[in-house]
C-alpha cells in the first residue's frame, strides 16, 4: 500500500511512489503550473532583502559605480 498525498496545485490525491514520476504533484501539468507560480514570483519564501554589503555582486563594484547605481 502506498501513501496517498493531495496534488499541492488541484488537491487530488495520488500516490507517493516511485511509479508516481511527478509526486508531490499528480500530473506534469499540476508540476508546469506550480514552476510557473515560482518563476513569476506569485509563490515565494518571505526573507528580508538583502543590503548591499550582503549581495557579494555590490561588494566587486568601486565607490564611483556604486554612486552612478545610485543616482538611478
Amino acid at each position: 500500500m502506498s501513501l496517498k498525498v493531495d496534488c499541492p496545485t488541484c488537491g487530488t490525491s495520488t500516490a507517493w511512489s516511485p511509479l508516481n514520476p511527478f509526486r508531490p504533484f499528480c500530473s506534469d501539468r499540476c508540476r508546469l503550473i506550480d514552476l510557473g507560480e515560482w518563476f513569476s514570483e506569485d509563490r515565494a519564501i518571505p526573507g528580508d532583502e538583502p543590503t548591499p554589503t550582503e549581495n557579494p555582486a555590490m561588494l566587486q563594484l568601486s565607490a564611483e559605480d556604486l554612486a552612478l547605481l545610485e543616482q538611478d
